[in-house]
């Protein structure tokens, strides 16, 4: 069955809530990495969200599959969805400031969209698509401003790494799709992988990183770890899989522009933090951008003709 090449009201409500979820990653990861190493962070918050999805498919009667190749389909989505880019976000973010990471992150859909042509039938790429994509990651651009990447802060390795997880993304994306035509549910899709990732992670984390040895994490870090396990990570995914089974990579790839957007709505809201003119600018961008990838902008103007 193809994927839908337009997002219904419920689809863009779920990659809205979604934006949020991810966009507060960016917050919850800047607070522990400053007491955390990146491999022990990155191995808390699989584990910690594998338990919570394991719990809510045990209460709602999902059993995870035994068979073979969807095992190896699990560890194949975790390592393209979980431990390639959060490990590669996380350490890139001891490098450069959480504003960079987003913008960076911001190229997902870009990759996507390549990606997407070259290994899927259905979702090949279009003038439209190409068009949103531009707008978009211009509208991002814009919003953090040049100075986010040829500020002192940047790194040149951290801004690498950064880019290493969003080409790391955009390759799950399509990898993921196999569940659905395997019959197997968001749910236990979202569950199969944290969950192959938290038993790769752990004994690598244990070995490497030695965690037993540093400092106990202040109350900020445990609410951080367990905001990003929980939210950033259990829910997010439970709508992730949920909006690739039927919108697809291409559409699904749209939340990387939403979410330098909700992490500056998050500011101003809840921090009192001020909007300046680039931000209405970007914004106004990026919703050009995605109503351009949705394609009913152009087919409203030929329809107008």
């Amino acid at each position: 069955m193809a994927v839908q090449q337009q997002m219904n009201a419920r689809e863009w409500a779920m990659l809205v809530v979604l934006s949020l979820l991810w966009g507060g990653s960016f917050f919850f990861v800047g607070i522990a990495v400053k007491e955390l190493p990146p491999l022990t962070i990155v191995m808390l918050r699989v584990s910690i969200a594998a338990l919570a999805l394991l719990t809510v498919c045990k209460v709602m009667g999902y059993r995870l599959p035994k068979t073979p190749g969807v095992i190896r389909a699990f560890f194949g989505m975790g390592l393209l969805n979980n431990i390639i880019p959060f490990s590669l976000i996380v350490w890139g973010q001891t490098h450069i400031a959480s504003g960079v990471a987003s913008i960076l992150n911001a190229t997902t859909p870009l990759f996507t969209v390549i990606v997407a042509h070259l290994l899927t039938s259905d979702e090949k790429i279009s003038v439209n698509k190409f068009a949103g994509i531009v707008l978009g990651f211009a509208g991002v651009a814009t919003m953090i401003g040049p100075a986010a990447l040829t500020g002192e802060s940047s790194s040149l390795w951290g801004q690498l790494a950064i880019l290493g997880a969003a080409v790391s993304y955009s390759f799950a994306g399509i990898f993921g799709r196999r569940f659905k035509a395997m019959g197997v549910a968001p749910i236990v899709t979202a569950t199969g992988q944290i969950s192959a990732s938290s038993l790769v992670l752990i004994p690598v984390a244990l070995i490497i990183d030695k965690p037993w040895l540093l400092p106990m994490p202040s109350g900020a870090a445990w609410g951080a770890l367990f905001g990003i396990a929980l939210l950033s990570t259990a829910l997010a995914y439970l709508i992730f899989f949920r909006i690739l089974s039927s919108a697809g990579a291409t559409n699904l790839a749209l939340v990387t522009f939403l979410i330098p957007v909700s992490a500056i709505l998050m500011g101003s809201l809840v921090l009192g933090e001020q909007l300046e003119a680039k931000h209405f600018i970007g914004m106004a961008m990026i919703a050009a951008g995605l109503l351009a990838m949705d394609g009913r902008l152009f087919r409203r103007k030929q329809g107008a003709q």
